[in-house]
């Protein structure tokens, strides 16, 4: 059985010296291949790219995290142009827009005017880009609509939207990744989200370090790794009906098809 966790953060500075472990413990149980995601220019976007160097393994990504908006220089679009061309691996993301009261604080018209230049340049260069998307999905939608079709794909990370919304987005391109945040959806809610998301649109993550799955958690704080993907696939299973088998195969046919651009590793 292959997996594939189509969104992680193992730059993060919580594991990033443990990478080489989490890395062999995750190939033991079948993971092929991790999309690591910067999300910060000052932060990690050198991190990723090495991370990427070093391991066959590893997909780079590069983008900037609606959060860390205020990190960025002046410059910042032209080095992330530049770090495509020297990078040509990788993938955009994380890259997003954020409502919630996560992002409290960060100014949401500097979100947009961070956002909106980095999808464009995921259009303009035929990549895959991941989003992190929450309480602002018409504020996507509008934006999908104005700049795509994305026919190279929008990775709906850690996806917490509604089975009304899925459709409109599936149209423009759109994946639809869980991960270990999906666990802690109601049911119901979960149950309908799954029923809405087109089969060749499916994929699995873990966001780790975050995005411990619900069945792991524990009275001791636990940081999540890509080895968990083994339990978001299980709980996806068993809510959707889906052979444990069959949703490993279909998620990581998904997942190498999207991520075989021109230039990426899979290819």
């Amino acid at each position: 059985m292959k997996l594939f966790d189509a969104h992680c953060h193992l730059q993060d500075k919580r594991v990033i010296d443990k990478a080489p472990e989490l890395i062999s413990a995750a190939l033991a149980v079948g993971v092929t291949n991790f999309a690591v995601n910067g999300t910060s220019e000052q932060k990690d976007w050198d991190l990723v790219k090495e991370m990427g160097e070093m391991y066959p393994s590893v997909i780079p990504c590069f983008g900037i995290h609606p959060w860390f908006i205020a990190d960025r220089s002046p410059h910042w679009l032209n080095t992330l142009r530049k770090l495509f061309e020297t990078t040509p691996t990788a993938a955009v993301g994380e890259i997003g827009l954020d409502k919630s009261p996560l992002a409290a604080g960060i100014d949401y018209s500097d979100q947009l005017a961070v956002f909106r230049p980095q999808v464009e340049l995921a259009k303009e260069l035929n990549k895959p880009v991941a989003v992190h998307c929450i309480d602002a999905f018409d504020d996507l939608l509008e934006i999908m609509r104005s700049v795509g079709p994305f026919p190279a794909g929008v990775i709906l990370h850690s996806f917490n939207g509604t089975a009304e919304v899925v459709p409109k987005l599936a149209e423009l391109g759109a994946y639809f990744s869980l991960s270990g945040w999906f666990t802690y959806i109601d049911e119901k809610i979960a149950k309908n989200t799954l029923k809405s998301i087109p089969s060749d649109r499916f994929l699995l993550e873990t966001d780790s370090p975050d995005g411990l799955p619900k069945s792991d958690e524990s009275s001791e704080p636990t940081l999540n790794e890509p080895a968990n993907i083994v339990a978001v696939l299980e709980y996806v299973s068993n809510l959707s009906n889906i052979k444990k088998e069959d949703l490993a195969e279909l998620t990581y046919g998904n997942t190498v098809r999207l991520f075989s651009y021109p230039g990426s590793k899979l290819l």
